[in-house]
């Protein structure tokens, strides 16, 4: 069971996801929205003393937890203690003393002009609410250590530079980044299809893996890039990935702690609540001494969502027929991996700079209009409300928005992202209007 801290809540199941919040958690997501538009406007915000008593109190004991998660948690905080002491003077002379704490831009590593930019594209062509609501579940409801994590997230996207590898083409990843094409057309992983909770599904067989093989860094760049490609394949209420580690063939030789690691601090960290389901498949006799190594870092949630499989068939419990792969016995979908290279011409439209700038005009017009509505939405009820209308129609609208925003980032993706794998092949996954349709040969 997780240990809970206080001002922690658990997840009532059926709630917590867009269109099905409590009335607490709605106020959890009101008020991370709040600070974040304080934050964006002055570079600070006010928050109150007891919600800095108990993440200064998470950070403390975190030391001691050995889950990727805690131990980043526990390295110089934003929200902590560790406030550099002209952020304390600066609290104290602008009256924050008993009962208030300032926070500040410059202390969380980040700038005014780089904080929305970052946290729209996060966002995509996704809900908003969605992208931070998943932050806010992984720490339990609990809006400041939500913020802490949510920040900690942009700053690594920001130093990592995930932008540039979302948006170049794997041509120029390649190039930049040795052996990146190999990995990619030796079916090392790949995505194809759903799970029964239509989840899509992403196949890691471990045994084409070796450590010394390729540079550890081109493995982070490939595992970001793979990532950022699938995003857009998630259609709501799905906001999780199934993940399938096929250990057949496994050896000692195969196993990469350093990547391992390195995959649990991302999914953990940095892309929350984005596991549904972690199978195991296949694990040979020498594979439990490893996962006694590895088990002990993963956040209890996390470890909670493993399950085994030893024979083919007990992958169907999981993944319909039609959609397993023929080469799982049982499984009817012909498919066979071949990775499909980019076609002349695929990336023409990102030379229209006129449509472009266009198509990003609207979209930046749409989600200011969002950030209104959000703002409307957080003063209703409260003494700083100035609209006259109800909670119901500013949700209606707002929600409208949301949808208005999904197109627009549609419409201009083909002019700012290079195409890849997903809308190459025939017919494409991933549309230009942002559906997803899979094809299975059975």
């Amino acid at each position: 069971m997780t240990k809970l801290a206080k001002g922690d809540i658990l997840t009532t199941p059926g709630t917590g996801y867009i269109g099905c919040l409590t009335p607490d958690q709605k106020k959890s997501l009101k008020e991370v929205w709040s600070i974040i538009f304080d934050i964006a406007d002055s570079g600070e915000a006010v928050l109150p003393a007891d919600m800095m008593h108990e993440v200064e109190k998470e950070a403390k004991t975190a030391s001691g937890v050995n889950t990727a998660t805690a131990q980043a948690a526990a390295k110089a905080g934003w929200f902590t203690g560790n406030r550099s002491a002209k952020a304390e003077a600066d609290a104290k002379a602008a009256g924050y003393g008993a009962g208030m704490a300032k926070i500040s831009l410059s202390d969380l590593g980040l700038s005014v002009d780089k904080l929305r930019p970052i946290l729209w594209d996060n966002a995509m062509g996704d809900h908003p609410d969605s992208l931070l609501l998943r932050f806010i579940r992984a720490r339990k409801w609990n809006t400041v250590n939500a913020l802490n994590m949510l920040f900690k997230a942009f700053k690594w996207r920001l130093d990592e530079d995930i932008p540039s590898i979302k948006y170049s083409s794997d041509g120029t990843l390649n190039e930049q980044n040795p052996k990146f094409f190999e990995q990619l057309e030796m079916g090392k992983f790949y995505i194809n299809g759903t799970d029964k909770d239509n989840r899509i599904v992403a196949y890691l067989n471990v045994r084409l893996h070796h450590p010394g093989d390729q540079p550890a860094k081109t493995l982070e760049k490939l595992t970001i890039y793979v990532m950022e490609c699938g995003r857009v394949l998630l259609e709501h209420p799905v906001e999780t990935v199934c993940l399938v580690f096929d250990l057949t063939g496994f050896g000692l030789s195969n196993m990469d702690f350093n990547m391992v690691k390195y995959l649990v601090t991302v999914f953990e960290a940095y892309y929350p609540e984005s596991l549904g389901r972690i199978i195991i498949h296949g694990a040979p006799f020498v594979f439990w001494g490893v996962w006694k190594v590895i088990e002990p870092w993963l956040d209890p949630v996390v470890a909670s969502k493993v399950c085994f499989t030893r024979k083919d068939q007990d992958l169907l419990e999981y993944i319909p027929a039609n959609h397993l792969p023929t080469h799982y016995k049982g499984g009817l979908n012909k498919f066979k991996y071949s990775y499909p290279h980019a076609k002349a011409g695929e990336n023409k439209s990102m030379e229209d700079t006129e449509t472009k700038e266009r198509l990003v005009a609207e979209w930046k017009a749409t989600f200011w209009k969002f950030e209104a509505l959000t703002r409307e939405w957080i003063k209703v009820g409260t003494k700083d409300a100035t609209s006259t209308r109800t909670e119901a129609e500013i949700e209606a609208e707002r929600e409208q928005v949301a949808k208005d925003l999904r197109v627009a980032f549609f419409k201009m993706d083909p002019y700012i992202r290079a195409r890849n794998m997903f809308h190459r092949s025939n017919p494409p996954v991933a549309s230009t209007d942002g559906s997803v349709n899979w094809v299975y040969d059975n």
